[in-house]
């Protein structure tokens, strides 16, 4: 059994969880306290989320890494291209960039948000520079959807759930506007039946803290 850990709050959690539903396979999501015990950290030493448990001992953190081990594993499957096939590069690179890049960005601003002491939240250079960065960012992420319905072309892929995660940060998370076509792009994914299945495991572990 695939057991996906995560807080009972959104995270990068949902990039594994959705590919699950996508794929149909079958999972369990454990709920980690916030901030997370010493009994946690025994199997996962840094203590954040998600981390992804499978047989034959696999034990692995990192979403994006559980996107193509998933995939791999348990394909093959067309979200996630063979390496022959001309799409393959793209999605691997924007599967990447998704968290190396534009996770990377945000992760200081979400902590200023959510864990900065108050009076301490947004200011200085380094601030500024993050937000000029994360501009910059949204608008290759633009470039690159162009007028496909998919940010690696026409087809859905890994690529999109490991975007779209990125996305909903800024816009969720930090209450950020997106540019129109990105937030085009976003309402035609939330039409997919195996994200709202997705998010509603999500709203099931907020529910389950409430």
């Amino acid at each position: 059994m695939i057991r996906i850990y995560n807080f009972p709050a959104p995270s990068r959690a949902l990039r594994p969880i959705w590919l699950c539903e996508e794929m149909g396979l079958p999972y369990q999501v454990e709920l980690v306290s916030f901030p997370s015990g010493a009994d946690y950290r025994e199997r996962y030493p840094i203590g954040s989320v998600p981390f992804l448990e499978d047989e034959g001992g696999v034990a692995i953190g990192e979403s994006v890494a559980m996107l193509f081990y998933l995939a791999g594993r348990y394909g093959p499957t067309p979200l996630l291209p063979a390496p022959s096939d001309p799409q393959f590069a793209r999605v691997l690179a924007l599967t990447v960039f998704s968290e190396a890049t534009f996770g990377a960005a945000l992760n200081p601003l979400l902590a200023m948000k959510f864990l900065a002491p108050q009076g301490e939240k947004a200011s200085g250079w380094a601030a500024e520079h993050t937000e000029a960065r994360c501009a910059n960012i949204l608008a290759y992420v633009e470039t690159m959807l162009g007028r496909d319905p998919f940010i690696a072309g026409e087809r859905f892929t890994i690529a999109d759930i490991a975007m779209n995660t990125s996305l909903g940060m800024w816009a969720m998370g930090l209450g950020r506007p997106l540019p129109e076509s990105l937030a085009r792009y976003q309402a035609r994914l939330a039409t997919r039946p195996a994200l709202g299945r997705a998010m509603a495991q999500v709203q099931g572990g907020l529910r389950a803290r409430a």
